[in-house]
């Protein structure tokens, strides 16, 4: 195992392997080390809360590379490599078994964790977060026997998961503060078309509720069970519970390092961090982006993971081009493709485009007459043809108009 490399990169999710494999194609010929907190070679996350937990999908059609991918290209991955310490001076990071590892350009594609309850019973046996594999894993061994399931949070990840166990005929709650789901990220038409959806499959979705504690089973003569405390003060019995609400970026080495960080570590146009020959990309990362109005945002999808991996390779090859990328994302649920192009923040009007009824529908995003942004359910040419669109001013009757293509808006 070598312990210096002319780079090494921290985080071996969709970020991190995706720069290994770009510097290849790129032509850097230099040394390549992969650290991976987890025991297996890189992997998709997105099917975690889809087809892996449905059993659909095994775990060897979710690498991201054969095996001999990464030692046909010198790319030496090292698992269980849990970094604690990033050292500048010396230009080298520590590992928590103490292993330390030299680099001449360090890339820092850590990702983040599964945000956990901050209330009492939050670390109960029986409460599960949906973040890794090992996660995944655990979650699925227990759910053998389980009939009653409690989600906290009313994101992609709480109604990705809603959807799989609904399906499985077990009996789903959901539970969102907020007074929709998917509030964060999209408009009131498609938050009330999902909670539609999920009710219609028999999950009970609880909206403007506040979980005050988890608590442990009063009578313990049943292997499982506890019980979710709303503000309300009415106790919801559940036999698991799961936590889907967002993530915390993992930052602390390098905050501890000195760099500059909000939510995420600040990074520039070439994903460089405010440490010398220190990149940060993916999750963990803050850049400012044109498609936000120019404000510093944190994106978590492939897209943005990938994108930022192939900014950083060029640059350290010689060919700095500075990340300018369309965002988009994309969500699976029952028979439903949900596909986001741009984001949405800060609109001041929405156009719907088709019948939510017929579950074939868009909504365009405007902000100062500008589209900025379109959610598109089971419309893919809508999403194909709106990209071209995001930035542009458009007449909004031939806009809401689903007969007109928006190739010809």
């Amino acid at each position: 195992m070598a312990s210096k490399f002319d780079v090494l990169i921290v985080g071996a999710g969709h970020a991190g392997a995706h720069t290994a494999a770009s510097l290849r194609v790129n032509g850097f010929a230099g040394s390549i080390g992969l650290l991976s907190n987890e025991s297996v070679l890189p992997y998709e996350r997105p099917p975690l809360s889809k087809d892996y937990l449905a059993g659909n999908k095994p775990f060897e059609r979710m690498l991201l590379r054969p095996p001999q991918f990464w030692t046909e290209r010198a790319i030496e991955v090292l698992t269980e490599q849990c970094v604690v310490a990033v050292d500048t001076a010396a230009r080298c990071v520590r590992t928590q078994a103490g292993t330390a590892f030299e680099y001449g350009k360090l890339v820092w594609a850590a990702g983040g964790r599964a945000r956990m309850l901050s209330c009492p019973g939050a670390t109960l046996a029986g409460v599960h977060a949906v973040r890794s594999l090992a996660d995944v894993d655990r979650l699925v061994a227990e759910l053998h026997g389980a009939q009653r399931i409690v989600i906290i949070g009313g994101g992609f990840i709480g109604l990705e998961v809603a959807a799989v166990l609904s399906k499985s005929g077990r009996a789903v709650m959901l539970l969102e503060a907020l007074p929709r789901v998917l509030a964060r990220v999209s408009g009131e038409t498609v938050s009330r078309f999902y909670e539609a959806e999920h009710r219609a499959h028999g999950v009970e979705v609880c909206t403007s509720v506040n979980v005050v504690c988890v608590e442990a089973a009063q009578e313990r003569a049943q292997e499982r069970g506890m019980g979710v405390r709303l503000a309300n003060g009415e106790l919801i019995a559940s036999d698991l519970v799961i936590v889907g609400v967002g993530i915390v970026p993992n930052i602390e080495p390098l905050l501890e390092a000195g760099a500059v960080a909000s939510n995420g570590v600040h990074v520039d146009e070439l994903c460089r961090t405010s440490l010398e020959d220190v990149y940060a990309i993916g999750d963990c990362a803050a850049h400012v982006n044109a498609f936000a109005a120019g404000a510093r945002v944190r994106l978590e999808s492939v897209q943005n993971a990938h994108e930022q991996a192939a900014t950083v390779a060029k640059a350290l090859c010689g060919q700095p081009t500075p990340y300018h990328s369309l965002p988009w994302f994309w969500s699976d649920q029952y028979d439903l493709k949900l596909q986001t192009i741009g984001i949405a923040t800060g609109y001041d009007a929405t156009v719907v485009r088709g019948d939510p009824g017929t579950r074939s529908f868009s909504v365009a995003y405007l902000r100062s007459g500008q589209i900025v942004a379109f959610d598109c359910v089971n419309a893919v040419r809508d999403y194909v043809q709106g990209r071209k669109l995001i930035g542009t001013q458009v007449d909004l009757g031939r806009l809401a108009d689903p007969q007109i293509l928006l190739k010809d808006v």
